[in-house]
Order: structure tokens, then C-alpha cells, then sequence
């Protein structure tokens, strides 16, 4: 008798490890009837593998076409994938409303990521329509899934009253939580609410420590407020801070922002 046929879920476990491992040829080689057999997850790794030239010859036009297939097989993975790329204008095609669209379509089947994505376009106004409730609503999904900027955004949407109430401490809340969750620009929020004393203690000292790990980290939203924040300190303590920034930047976790005192 021949040997049974490997399930499809082991059969994408045994290419995602030969993939992980450089071996993308073979991987290709596995990811290419399944997807011709109407595997979406199969035609989003294929994407990947033309948009980043991983064993074939780097092509976006070709990628967004398997990026396609994917998306409408299903898969959400694929389904946001093909958003961004929409959004993004990969292989020359600039779609923000249907990439609207297919984030939309992932966010509804669960993507945590493509939850973050809706809940944004939704608060920005511009390709879909401006709706504070509906971005407050997929970014809490989003942000239970652990997504730390859907967690410095729902800090924005009590921190400004964008459809609820103005609550600085629930702002905080989740400025916290982003922090402990690595979102640099939710160490600049909580950083800018401690030194103004919003929601939580005026602490001018933590607040630079959480400025400075927010801009090394990649958040132009410190830049706001740092220097504000030097000038309300001494040199020593500014000294301290960028000290304490530096240790707590070395050792992981993001939640010893919180720690120092």
C-alpha cells in the first residue's frame, strides 16, 4: 500500500520548517499544489516568497496576484496580507478603499492584526468613514489579542474623548498595558501623561526615562515633550533617567518600564 497522504496542516507545517530553515525551494515546492488546489495560506507564503525573492526572482506584481488568490480562498492571513499590499501599492496597484475592504474581511474572521489596521482607518477618516465607536470597538479586539498600538489607540480615544467620555485614567490603563505589550509610542503617551500629571502622578523623572525608551525605540511622538520634560529636571536627574533608559533598554521585557523608581 503507498503511504497515506500528509494532511494539509502537515503538510504547511513541513514547508513553513524547510522555509524557516532556508530551504525555500522546497517549501515552494509544497506550497505550490497546495495552493493550486485552493489553499489560501499556501498562496499567501508563495507571495511572500516573490515579494522578498526567497527562492524565485523577486516580482510585487506576481505576489499581489498570489496575494489575491490567497484572499479569496479565505485565508485571513492572506486576506490582510493583500490589504496591505493594496494599501501599499505593491505591484503597482493603489486600492485604499478595497484594501478597506479586505481588512475589513480579515478583521471579521479574527486577524488581530487586521483588527489593529480597521481600527485605524476608522479613526483617520480618510479612506473609510470616521467612526471613533466602531475603531474603539476593533481595537479592544485587537489589543485583547495583544496588539500594542490598539492599545496606545484606545488610550487616545478616552485621552481625547473620541466618542466616549474623557477618562485620563483609562487612558493610562492602556498606555500601561501597551507599554508591557513593546508599543514604543505607547511609552511616549504614558510618558507625556506622567509629566503632565494626567490620569496618574506628576513624575517628571519617569517620565523622560519612558521618552527616551519610546524615541530609541521608534516613536516621533516624544519629540514633543521631551524637551519640555529636560527642562523640568536638573542635570543629575536627567543624568539618572537616560541611565535608567539605557539599562531597562538592554534587558527585556518592555514591562520593567515600569519598574524603575
Amino acid at each position: 500500500m503507498p503511504p497515506p497522504t500528509a494532511s494539509v496542516d502537515d503538510q504547511l507545517a513541513r514547508a513553513k520548517a524547510l522555509s524557516e530553515a532556508g530551504n525555500h525551494d522546497a517549501a515552494l515546492a509544497i506550497w505550490g499544489p497546495l495552493a493550486h488546489q485552493g489553499v489560501g495560506r499556501a498562496a499567501n507564503n508563495i507571495a511572500a516568497c516573490f515579494l522578498d525573492g526567497l527562492g524565485v526572482e523577486r516580482d510585487p506584481a506576481l505576489a499581489l496576484q498570489w496575494l489575491e488568490a490567497a484572499a479569496k480562498a479565505g485565508d485571513p492571513v492572506g486576506q490582510r496580507n493583500y490589504a496591505t499590499a493594496l494599501f501599499q501599492g505593491v505591484g503597482g496597484t493603489d486600492d485604499p478603499a478595497g484594501a478597506y475592504e479586505w481588512y475589513g474581511k480579515a478583521a471579521k474572521a479574527g486577524d488581530a492584526q487586521a483588527q489593529d489596521m480597521l481600527s485605524w482607518m476608522l479613526l483617520e477618516g480618510e479612506v473609510a468613514p470616521y467612526d471613533p465607536a466602531g475603531a474603539k470597538a476593533w481595537a479592544h479586539k485587537a489589543a485583547s489579542a495583544g496588539i500594542g498600538p490598539s492599545m496606545t489607540r484606545l488610550g487616545l480615544i478616552f485621552h481625547h474623548a473620541l466618542g466616549v467620555e474623557r477618562d485620563a485614567e483609562a487612558a493610562v490603563k492602556w498606555w500601561t498595558k501597551a507599554v508591557e505589550a513593546g508599543d514604543a509610542d505607547g511609552a511616549a503617551m504614558l510618558g507625556a501623561a506622567h509629566f503632565l500629571g494626567q490620569g496618574i502622578d506628576r513624575d517628571p523623572a519617569r517620565a523622560l526615562v519612558l521618552l527616551i525608551l519610546a524615541r530609541r525605540f521608534g516613536s516621533t511622538l516624544a519629540d514633543a515633550y521631551r524637551p519640555a520634560v529636560e527642562a523640568a529636571l536638573d542635570a543629575p536627574s536627567r543624568e539618572r533617567a537616560s541611565e535608567l533608559a539605557a539599562d531597562i533598554a538592554a534587558r527585556p521585557p518592555w514591562a520593567d518600564l515600569e519598574a524603575p523608581r
